[in-house]
């Protein structure tokens, strides 16, 4: 069987990185992580004012820079890549972590298409973008080098029904990180790619805020009721009165558990993989009958 693991960054010390999405939430816990391995981080975030405060707060754990850039603009993402390699010369991990919900849950057909583009817009064409600014000049450079794709096992690993539109876009950016991991290693490049699915939790984030940066070109056209549970005090509570564990992940832990996964190569680095293999079994054991497989709701996640 041909192996699946490219060249690993094992000592991020002096190394580039690029984290999109970085400037709060599990992309500052990534970002932390980077800079205490000795990483020079470049953030990458939508949002000016919260980027400048997470800026000015980690200059004293190392060498990080922000820069405004809205990675569902190719030309944006396209100026971050040259503004990168001008200033430092290379890039050695590239981690496309910005992500947006894609304005509350519901049933899939009471979505709207600026749901669609909106979710898809940031979620895939981000890390799309992503790839195609930064990934022809990592290779270019020769060096050994990462990119990070951050999905989620809302739809990496299986559905949520309740959330069609962002699980799809998940799904989505999963089998292109495995792809681009495959053509890595057969093109005999110096990258691998891994896929990070935050985990362990729940997960307190600014994605449960995301429509604050939704574009007003993307606006819903229907007004709507916000769905059950679309705050995260709503998500919790919903699950304490169910008796499922309601504890919250530590992200700054859990960036230290990624990045750490990177350095020894993983390409999937999630907590409870037992959990989604078996998941992931039963779905295949479903698909081989020709049966509808088990979502992410079927008491096996």
């Amino acid at each position: 069987m041909r192996g699946t693991r490219g060249n690993r960054v094992e000592d991020l010390t002096g190394k580039v990185a690029v984290v999109t999405g970085g400037a709060a939430g599990i992309g500052r816990g990534i970002v932390e992580a980077l800079l205490d391995e000795g990483a020079q981080v470049v953030i990458a975030d939508i949002e000016a004012p919260v980027l400048e405060a997470t800026v000015a707060s980690l200059s004293v754990r190392g060498v990080v820079r922000g820069v405004v850039t809205d990675v569902s603009d190719p030309a944006s993402v396209e100026a971050l890549a040259d503004l990168v390699f001008a200033d430092y010369g290379a890039c050695h991990v590239l981690w496309n972590n910005a992500g947006v919900t894609s304005g509350g849950g519901g049933n899939p057909w009471d979505q709207e298409p600026n749901d669609w583009r909106w979710c898809f817009g940031v979620n895939v064409f981000g890390t799309a973008n992503g790839v195609l600014a930064f990934v022809p000049r990592m290779i270019e450079s020769g060096h050994d080098g990462v990119v990070v794709t951050t999905s989620s096992g809302d739809g990496g690993i299986a559905p949520v029904p309740y959330a069609s539109v962002y699980a799809s876009s998940k799904a989505a950016i999963s089998c292109f990180t495995e792809a681009l991991a495959h053509q890595f290693i057969a093109q005999k490049t110096k990258l691998s790619a891994s896929i990070f699915y935050p985990s362990g939790g729940l997960l307190e984030t600014g994605l449960w805020e995301a429509q604050r940066n939704r574009p007003e070109a993307l606006a819903r056209q229907r007004p709507r009721p916000p769905a059950p549970g679309t705050t995260f005090a709503e998500f919790k509570a919903t699950l304490a009165a169910a008796g499922r564990p309601t504890d919250v992940v530590d992200l700054a832990e859990l960036g230290r558990f990624a990045v750490q996964g990177v350095k020894e190569g993983r390409f999937v680095i999630s907590h409870n993989l037992d959990q989604a293999g078996r998941l992931l079994h039963a779905r295949a054991d479903a698909i081989a009958t020709g049966a509808l497989p088990p979502s992410a709701l079927d008491g096996l996640t």
